[in-house]
């Protein structure tokens, strides 16, 4: 089931759905063993933990893991969830209508050419339409993976700090409705 679709500028045609276990775990589990998202996901566990953590995610009230794909491929893992009623809503001025981002593109050669940020605007502007209330989006990138923060800033987010979460010190990005127009 597709949730949302968008023709991404030298990239191709993207779409969102949500992550299904009998179909995604093990690409997720090959991805998450990846040298470019192991030391910033700290997700390189077992398949069978692997498939605990996506079922506890896609239960959750607040947030859904999701599969991208580009041209039918997929390429990307996202988690996009509500703020408020996310841990995170203890570690800054949250409003009630607040989104969260993260994401992670998966194949290392699909990394390096400006597609993560094409993706994330993409993405960035689904959260937008779907809530007309939301005024943010929020992400919390572990703040030595420069790279994402990187394609964050091109994406409009701004730093508004660092935070000590319990797994990681991440820079607080946020992205307001008026930098999507």
């Amino acid at each position: 089931m597709t949730i949302y679709t968008a023709d991404i500028p030298r990239g191709g045609h993207f779409a969102l759905r949500p992550v299904d276990l009998e179909v995604d775990l093990d690409l997720l589990h090959a991805w998450m063993h990846q040298p470019h998202i192991v030391p910033f996901w700290q997700l390189a566990i077992g398949r069978d933990e692997l498939a605990v953590y996506l079922r506890a995610k896609a239960s959750a009230d607040h947030e859904g893991p999701l599969i991208g794909c580009l041209d039918g491929r997929p390429i990307s893992y996202w988690e996009a969830y509500w703020a408020a009623r996310d841990p995170l809503a203890a570690y800054y001025e949250v409003d009630e209508h607040d989104q969260g981002i993260h994401l992670l593109i998966g194949p290392p050669e699909c990394t390096g050419h400006g597609l993560g940020l094409r993706l994330l605007e993409a993405v960035v502007a689904w959260q937008f339409g779907r809530e007309p209330r939301t005024r943010r989006v929020v992400a919390e990138p572990d703040v030595r993976n420069m790279r994402m923060i990187h394609v964050f800033t091109r994406a409009g987010f701004r730093k508004a700090g660092e935070i000590e979460l319990p797994d990681k010190r991440a820079a607080l990005m946020v992205r307001d409705r008026e930098v999507c127009g």
